[in-house]
């Protein structure tokens, strides 16, 4: 065979004996031991149109409380962190993304020395004091032959989606908690302005008792038991204070505010949340949970991850070139006889690493069933997280239908007693206790009325607050 045959012939040998020592490559035996759940399986598979909508604050009718949302998702320090999390998310991505390309770069050096006389520098430099100079562009590519860099870059990306669910679920837990404050508030407040009537039907009623007792009609007993029932009341109305004053501190901290800057704000109880919910709740689950979406990049993150180790069994291919001038002395530097380059492949195989590799491959299939672990987790809790609201809103709306019956029985009372009274049939006495019936009805009223509202606003934060999800391979170039 001719010299020149045998040349083409080389590298093709050592890339096919290098592939051989490929097979090599020992990762049996490692395997992910969780089972993914399947989503499908779980919610039955059905579909529904995109409830709630993003933005869902808004459609409350109620400028003060969307007023709160929209600020605290731009100040609140959480939101903040998250968003820098998705910065540093997405620069890894670009990162990673950087190594499917060619490095191209230059460099330069400048070196002061003596020659030995008798070292590998011939005369007549040797035995004297030189510079040697050089100046080269250097280029460096990796070829992905096994894919290892390209499962890299979308383990990042997975991270990168995952990172900015994780965002997005942040800012639906936030607006969903300041919306649950803001009705707590206005709970607090309409119970306290019911004791402020209360109070005054106390009052009254004690009142009229001391005169009752002063003309001997009734005892000291029941005298010392409508006087005692103010001191209570009066207590309950500073107990209401406290509670105000700590909810409006809470609205202003996920607000990003000081705890007095809203001190005035009133809120009054809607009847309603003016947002009705679908005819079929909620088979697509997932396509609206920031949580489950960000588990679900998590298991593709490691997915990927883990195929990354996978190929570091496999040859590294490198190609290298260069090219420049190398002289000694600074007076023929950059002459044409200085210049060199040179281009070269780089295989490398790892055969016995002492079983780092292994190990290596072994963390990441543990990562990976941690993250189906955690992603069956959100998944479960996401399903519990909508049945419960659910279930809640089934018991008030017959507990409301309950209490509004009793509440409109007090109010039939009170009115009878009223004109009983303007009759000259009964007495005052027997109006006042009436409307303490009556005002006792509404307490329970006001607490209904706010658990329902509280649990529709669970709902729309189960079913994902408007979420929708921001494809992956997008990432790198935003």
């Amino acid at each position: 065979m001719r010299p020149l045959a045998r040349r083409r012939l080389l590298p093709a040998a050592v890339l096919t004996a290098v592939l051989t020592l490929a097979g090599c490559a020992n990762y049996s035996g490692i395997v992910p031991e969780v089972r993914q759940l399947d989503a499908a399986a779980l919610d039955g598979g059905a579909h529904f149109d995109a409830w709630p909508e993003e933005g869902w604050w808004h459609r409350l009718n109620d400028p003060q409380l969307a007023a709160l949302i929209d600020a605290a998702l731009a100040d609140n320090p959480g939101i903040q962190a998250a968003s820098a999390r998705v910065r540093r998310a997405e620069a890894l991505a670009g990162n990673a993304e950087s190594a499917l390309w060619p490095n191209l770069g230059v460099s330069t050096s400048n070196t002061r020395e003596r020659f030995s006389e008798h070292g590998m520098i011939p005369p007549p430099y040797a035995g004297t004091t030189r510079s040697i100079n050089e100046l080269q562009l250097l280029g460096q590519w990796e070829i992905d032959f096994f894919g290892k860099n390209r499962a890299a870059l979308r383990a990042a990306l997975g991270e990168a989606a995952a990172a900015a669910a994780d965002r997005q679920a942040a800012r639906h837990l936030l607006a969903a908690n300041i919306a649950r404050a803001y009705l707590n508030l206005a709970r607090l407040i309409a119970q306290r302005d019911l004791a402020g009537e209360r109070q005054r039907q106390r009052s009254e009623l004690a009142e009229l008792v001391q005169r009752r007792f002063a003309a001997g009609i009734d005892t000291r007993i029941t005298l010392e038991t409508a006087t005692g029932a103010l001191p209570e009341n009066a207590r309950d109305i500073a107990a209401f204070d406290e509670q105000i004053g700590s909810a409006r501190h809470l609205l202003a901290a996920l607000a990003g505010k000081t705890p007095d800057a809203i001190d005035s704000l009133n809120p009054a109880l809607p009847a309603d949340i003016a947002i009705a919910l679908p005819e079929t709740l909620p088979a697509g689950l997932l396509a609206h949970r920031a949580d489950v979406t960000a588990a679900r990049r998590r298991v593709e993150a490691a997915l990927n991850s883990a195929d990354a180790t996978k190929a570091m069994f496999y040859p590294n291919v490198n190609l290298r070139g260069f090219a420049g001038f190398s002289a000694i002395g600074f007076d023929q530097w950059l002459e044409t006889g200085n210049r060199q380059q040179g281009i070269g492949l780089a295989l490398s195989l790892p055969i016995f690493d002492a079983g780092r590799l292994r190990s290596l491959y072994r963390v990441s299939t543990a990562n990976l069933d941690e993250a189906v672990a955690a992603y069956n987790g959100a998944l479960l809790e996401a399903l519990r997280d909508v049945a419960d609201p659910l279930t809640t809103l089934a018991a008030l709306d017959r507990q409301i239908a309950h209490q509004q019956a009793t509440l409109q029985s007090a109010e039939r009372s009170f009115r009878l007693a009223e004109q009983r009274y303007r009759a000259d049939i009964a007495d005052r006495l027997s109006v006042l206790n009436a409307e303490a019936g009556l005002i006792n009805q509404r307490r329970a009223a006001i607490d209904l009325q706010a658990r329902r509202l509280d649990t529709r606003i669970r709902l729309i934060h189960a079913l994902g607050g408007g979420f929708s999800d921001t494809p992956a391979a997008t990432l790198a170039h935003q």
